[in-house]
Order: structure tokens, then sequence, then C-alpha cells
């Protein structure tokens, strides 16, 4: 049977909403609730149907401002005027949640393929001109290529708002390399599809051409060894290197904190010796 009248207790596990939410909505007057005889509050039917516009607006992000002007002046016209704003708030968050989707699509179709990528295998790939944003410093641990990452991202946050689904990688020196130096990477670049270059400045390109591609799972313990592979797979197949080799990480501690299941891809430019 429907009351006229409710005590806060009862008020509060109708709707889930804490006693202190209660008493702070009555604080700014946006709930006049009565007393009875024995000075407990009791809400009216009114005071509920204030409550089910609070809460509404509140789910909105709308401020308590804004919900006790609305109630002070509520007529037809600023009914309208309200009605208006939470379609426009729903597209906004309509088109987020939509934004949202489809990142995360992309990084399940990523994750998806790499997890079946072939390892140990030399390719050549023909690859456009690649745009990127880099960040030159000297890298000789895991934790300086985190921080060198986040650097690079927050450099560059308006553009890149979703991290964890950039593809990022590290520069190695073939000189330092050859000279037996292990574990050293000199900057760190986010990688962009070739038709991002009408929306961003970029400072730094991969140059359109055919790369020696070889792909490793597991610890990056094993860079150095696998970007050796690469050189000689180059020299025995009178392959000229073009640049320095550089790391692509299509797995790793975004995704997974077992290291045995990260994937990284070395690329290095070459051409045919003549």
């Amino acid at each position: 049977m429907i009351k006229n009248n409710y005590k806060i207790k009862e008020i509060s596990q109708l709707y889930g909403i804490g006693v202190d939410s209660l008493r702070y909505y009555e604080k700014l007057g946006l709930l006049i609730p009565r007393r009875d005889k024995n000075g407990y509050r009791l809400y009216s039917l009114h005071d509920i149907y204030k409550l089910n516009i609070i809460r509404d607006l509140r789910e909105l992000d709308f401020t308590m401002d804004q919900i006790r002007e609305y109630l002070d002046k509520q007529s037809i016209e600023t009914t309208l005027e309200l009605l208006y704003q939470e379609q426009e708030l729903i597209r906004d968050r309509t088109a987020k949640l939509e934004s949202r989707q489809n990142i995360l699509k992309n990084r399940i179709d990523v994750i998806t393929a790499a997890m079946n990528i072939k390892t140990g295998v030399f390719s050549i790939k023909t690859l456009p001109n690649r745009p990127c944003l880099k960040f030159d410093e000297r890298i000789t641990r895991d934790e300086e290529m985190d921080y060198a990452i986040k650097m690079l991202h927050r450099i560059h946050n308006a553009y890149i708002t979703d991290l964890s689904n950039q593809l990022y990688g590290a520069s190695i020196s073939l000189h330092e390399v050859s000279q037996g130096i292990k574990g050293v990477f000199h900057s760190v670049f986010f990688i962009f599809d070739s038709e991002c270059t009408d929306t961003l400045d970029f400072d730094y390109f991969l140059p359109a051409g055919d790369y020696l591609s070889l792909h490793y799972r597991g610890s990056y313990e094993q860079s150095y060894e696998k970007v050796m592979e690469v050189v000689k797979y180059a020299k025995e197949n009178d392959l000229s290197l073009l640049g320095d080799p550089f790391e692509v990480y299509e797995i790793d501690n975004r995704d997974t904190m077992m290291s045995d299941q990260y994937l990284t891809e070395i690329q290095v430019r070459v051409e045919q010796r003549k």
C-alpha cells in the first residue's frame, strides 16, 4: 500500500541513497521534509518526486546549483530547456562510448592477430612513409623505457588520448650493437598511419621502403641476440642496412605481466646489394 509519508530510513532503502546524502539535500534546501511529533523526518510523495529528479540529474553530472535552480523555477520552459541539456549530454556520452568501443575493438583485433604471428621468421615488408612523434633519450633499463614513453605521451597527450592502443617503438644504435653494447636504446617514438599527416605535426618519419622484419616472443633480454640475428641475415642475403634497427612493441606490459607473452618486432630498412 502506498503511503503519504515515509521516514528517512525507508527512503534510503528504497532509493539506495545514504542517509547522509538525504540530510545533505535537505541542508541545500532541495528537500524539505516535515517532522512528526517525535522529531523524525517525514518525506511526502512530492519529496519523492523531487528526489527522482535529483537522482536522474546527478547521474548526468548536473551540479547541485543547477538542480536547485531548476527545482526553484520549474516550468514548461525550464523543463524543456533541461530536457534539451539532457539530450545533448546523452549524445556526448553516446559518442564517447562509441569511440571507446572502437578503441577496445581495435586493441582486441591487434592482440588477437599478434597472438597468431609466427616468431623467428625473417620477411621483407614494403612499407609506406610512417609519421612518428619522437622522444630522444638514452635508455638502458626497462624502467627508463616506461618513463620515456610516459614523457612522450605527456608531451603529446592532446593527440594521444589512449596510450594503451598506441603503437610505439624504440631505436637501437647499429654502431653500438656492432661494438657488443647490449640493451641500449636512443629514442622512443609513437608510430602513426601515413593518412595522419594532415591532422598532426610530426617530428620524425620512418621512410618508405623495404624493411627486414623479425618477430620474437618473450623477455627483452633477447633483444641484442635478435638484433644480431637480423644483421647476420642481412649480410648473408646481400642486403645493405640503410639505417639503425628498431623494435616495435606489439604486446608488452600494457597487456600482460608475463614477459614470456611479450611480442616484439625488429625492423630495419634494407636494399638489395647491386
